[in-house]
């Protein structure tokens, strides 16, 4: 059973990590605001944080200065970015361990019906993988012939409709959310009918 023992400590990896990235973005905040001494200690010790940072916050920092925004407050957005990504990811890790544990019990248990639950629920939990990373992917231009470009013919059946109801706002990308509710709608569907008994 991977639900009781292995995801408890995935999740505990996780959200540690993102503790760590969000104390290293607020040093940047701090330091950004501070502006200490580049020669000294500190200074130097800031100008690390700044370059470890760099690669997270510049796609935050370049929208603020589209938009005339200061700049300084960019991993602010960058933690909050970084917030959406843990909680879906721990979310993934879950519904992983639970298809797993699930199919497991439909084998052993000889019971079709709940197999067939829990693959319908993995496949539509692979559905919201593949639009949540759509929806991060947005923001970068790849090439069709990669993974990227397979998960957007995989989803594009699905998103272009509701794309075509609800445009971008910006760099957001609205109509994902909007699907990834339904998806998460018709999970709840598939357990209710078909695995609880």
């Amino acid at each position: 059973m991977l639900l009781p023992s292995v995801y408890p400590i995935v999740r505990l990896i996780l959200w540690c990590g993102f503790l760590l990235f969000f104390l290293l973005m607020l040093l940047r905040i701090i330091f950004n605001y501070s502006d200490p001494n580049p020669f000294g200690k500190i200074g130097r010790f800031g100008f690390r944080i700044r370059k470890l940072t760099e690669k997270y916050v510049y796609p935050a920092a370049r929208l603020f200065a589209m938009y005339r925004i200061d700049t300084r407050l960019a991993p602010l957005v960058t933690i909050l970015i970084a917030l959406i990504v843990t909680y879906f990811t721990v979310n993934i890790v879950w519904n992983v361990c639970f298809v797993v544990d699930g199919l497991a019990l439909g084998v052993i248990s000889g019971n079709p019906k709940v197999f067939i639950g829990f693959v319908l629920y993995g496949l539509l939990s692979i559905l919201i993988l593949f639009v949540f990373i759509r929806f991060l992917a947005s923001w970068f231009v790849f090439a069709p012939n990669t993974f990227l470009g397979f998960v957007r013919r995989v989803t594009d059946p699905i998103m272009n409709p509701v794309e075509r109801i609800i445009p971008r706002v910006g760099i957001f990308d609205i109509s994902a959310m909007l699907v990834l509710i339904l998806i998460g709608f018709l999970q709840g569907i598939v357990v209710n009918t078909l695995i609880l008994p």
